[in-house]
């Protein structure tokens, strides 16, 4: 089944919050606008979203620009959607999928290059805003260019809403709430098991070729400071791994919700015995992106990664298997740990579209707690996020 749609023209300009929903049998009746709206709903993570919606019993719009790809998209699903061509290079094109309270995921990036017009579409039209970014750049730009704008508007923003940050969002505020307030300093870590480069898509490869010469950042002090090339050793499972840190949105989130921390270090551990030699590029960073014409590098690599021929990975099982783990743990002054909190679960991308979904069912029928550029604990509540999460595929390992 499949459904196409049209948004009639108004004569003041931007087009008027009414949708038709056209199927086999012809054009159906007006309806108000619906409440979720996929935006990238065509690529990988896209698809396995609005799958996870539609297995839900959400109805969302799908959204891009490539009418074609939509509307094979939505004749393929077993319900029928709305689609609507919506383009980063047009942004009314966006502006009018939105109504106040609305719910927008955007799956479109690298973030850091495309991902700003769904943002501002979002806070413009008072909406709840997801994102599936891990793009540390656009992250910080979220919560120090747009926050503000978005909570005068009565919009909320939640970047990083996937496998990227939100596991580790969750670990860490169960880790502190069993700490207490002693608790000064927590640290992440965010582990797979199996060939995580065979499942990346071409989006998340891109982004990650576009991160290279980014400049990373931490929480210490109580304030954000830039560094690179931090790396620890945490003991999941009883083995040793090494983890490489990140900006992530843990740096913003986490001390918003526990008033006491001083520190908050994120750290990566997918390239296994690798991550110590990309500790002392990271470190090289700062020196490497003042050469003349670096970044425009850079970005020409991820334009290839993103029209390269080979295909993303199949959204179904048939793809290789792959585990994941999130540690947190909650430290003290004198550096002695309080406690640790352990997350297992699945393939990442299979959890970030479920997560996804929960996230955009949840806050369509009853709201989120919080306004501006916020973390996932904020809007939903740490007990709730628990069950989303576990929903997701993602439980503390006891």
């Amino acid at each position: 089944m499949s459904a196409g749609l049209t948004i009639p023209e108004t004569g003041g300009g931007d087009p008027a919050p009414l949708w038709i929903l056209k199927s086999s049998a012809g054009y159906g009746t007006c309806m108000t606008s619906p409440r979720i709206v996929v935006f990238g709903a065509t690529g990988f993570t896209g698809r396995l979203t609005v799958e996870a919606l539609v297995a839900q019993g959400a109805h969302p719009v799908l959204a891009g620009r490539d009418a074609a790809r939509l509307e094979a998209l939505a004749s393929s699903l077993p319900v029928e959607l709305p689609t609507a061509v919506a383009d980063v290079n047009r942004p009314a094109t966006l502006r009018r999928l939105l109504q106040p309270g609305g719910v927008l995921i955007s799956t479109v990036g690298p973030f850091a290059r495309w991902g700003e017009p769904a943002v501002e579409a979002a806070i413009e039209a008072g909406a709840i805003y997801l994102d599936t970014t891990g793009e540390p750049t656009f992250i910080r730009r979220i919560f120090q260019r747009y926050g503000p704008a978005a909570a005068a508007s009565g919009a909320t923003l939640l970047t990083a809403f996937g496998y990227d940050y939100v596991p580790g969002n969750l670990a860490a505020s169960l880790a502190l709430r069993k700490a207490g307030p002693e608790a000064v300093r927590v640290d992440v870590g965010y582990f797979v098991q199996g060939n995580v480069s065979r499942r990346a898509s071409r989006g998340t490869r891109a982004s990650a070729v576009g991160m290279l010469l980014e400049p990373m950042y931490g929480f210490r002090d109580g304030r954000i400071l830039r560094e690179h090339g931090r790396t620890r050793i945490f003991f999941v499972n009883g083995r040793r791994r090494h983890g490489l840190s990140v900006g992530a949105s843990e740096h913003f989130a986490l001390p918003r919700t526990h008033s006491g921390l001083r520190e908050v270090n994120v750290y990566l551990g997918w390239l296994g015995g690798l991550t110590k030699a990309a500790g002392v590029l990271a470190r090289a960073t700062p020196y490497v992106a003042v050469i003349p014409g670096a970044k425009r590098a850079t970005d020409a690599v991820a334009d290839r990664v993103i029209r390269s021929a080979s295909r993303d990975p199949a959204p179904s099982s048939g793809g290789p298997t792959i585990s994941s783990q999130v540690i947190a743990e909650a430290f003290d002054r004198a550096g002695r740990r309080l406690a640790a909190v352990e997350l297992h679960g699945g393939d990442p991308y299979d959890y970030t579209g479920r997560l996804l979904a929960w996230a955009g069912v949840t806050a369509a029928a009853q709201g989120v707690s919080a306004r501006g550029a916020v973390g996932p604990v904020e809007a939903f509540g740490l007990d709730a996020l628990v069950e989303g999460c576990a929903e997701a595929g993602l439980r503390e390992q006891v």
